[in-house]
């Protein structure tokens, strides 16, 4: 009878370990809804930032005037001698893959640079990342907890200012930023994309009638690097939408195929439990026929 208790009591954890992957899917789910509509809004905004953005700076650049620099948020010929690497992952975990995934790539970018030459300071959104490279004692430039959980355009354009400010100040040459973003309900997708400096010829961009017309005035570079600071923070607030949308959907994915896993592992005790006990009974049996035919 003793095993039966011991079958009984891992049928009583199992069901109560399904009880929470449920409700924890059923969190992620609505919580997935509620990032889904605000990234959709951000993608809208930030496509027409990096639009205008590129019409700016081409026109500016077709002009060749002399007394317009467009500096180094447009140069991307320049040689690399370092480069900054933001990285987004969760704060929390039991979300599958989807942290791994992000670390993964940085760490290939951080091996194909440094076998290149090129220095890399790593800048690091979210718990998990953080504790990572810690633990392989790797340092970090920058490191921000409680961002990528709570993503907010205030928060997203504090932590990007220093990144922008060493580029400016010429302290690094490029920067990428690195995270799992958001496909589809199932799948995420990894995306590695280089913030600055900012390719203003792009295959993406095409000439238009709508193209926007530049007329030179005094205050058209402070204008154009003002916009190129909108287009890094707010590129950067997408990225934790994004990245954020994708963690409910990883989490909601594994904690679907852990209720499953957790109703099979019931399904199987419930067997074992059966035919332990229908083992105690004909042991039972047996013992009370035994004992009748003694007594004969």
């Amino acid at each position: 009878m003793a095993n039966l208790k011991d079958i009984s009591r891992q049928i009583k954890s199992v069901k109560n370990t399904q009880k929470t992957t449920k409700a924890m899917k059923l969190v992620s789910s609505a919580k997935l809804r509620r990032t889904q509509q605000l990234a959709q809004q951000a993608k809208s905004y930030a496509g027409k930032i990096n639009e205008v953005l590129s019409e700016i700076a081409s026109n500016l650049n077709k002009m060749k005037d002399d007394n317009l620099d467009l500096g180094r948020s447009f140069n991307t010929h320049s040689d690399v001698k370092v480069v900054d690497i933001i990285f987004v992952t969760a704060d929390k975990g039991l979300c599958g893959g989807f942290n791994m995934a992000t670390i993964r790539e940085v760490r290939n970018l951080i091996k194909d640079y440094s076998q290149s030459g090129v220095k890399v300071n790593l800048r690091a959104v979210g718990r998990k990342g953080i504790d990572y490279f810690n633990f392989q004692n790797v340092e970090m430039l920058q490191k921000e907890i409680g961002v990528s959980s709570a993503p907010t355009y205030e928060k997203a354009s504090h932590f990007v200012s220093a990144v922008f400010e060493d580029f400016i100040d010429e302290q690094t040459d490029k920067v990428v930023l690195v995270y799992n973003g958001f496909k589809n309900m199932l799948t995420q997708e990894l995306k590695v994309k280089t913030l600055l400096p900012i390719d203003i010829h792009c295959e993406t961009i095409k000439a238009s009638d709508s193209m926007i017309e530049i007329e030179p005035e005094d205050d058209e570079q402070d204008v154009l690097d003002e916009l190129v600071k909108k287009y890094v923070e707010f590129n950067m607030f997408y990225s934790l939408i994004d990245s954020l949308s994708a963690e409910h959907s990883a989490r909601m994915q594994a904690m679907d195929n852990a209720t499953n896993n957790a109703k099979q592992r019931v399904n199987d005790l419930t067997v074992q439990f059966n035919k332990a006990r229908q083992a105690a009974i004909t042991t039972e049996l047996i013992e009370i026929i035994s004992g009748v035919e003694a007594l004969k």
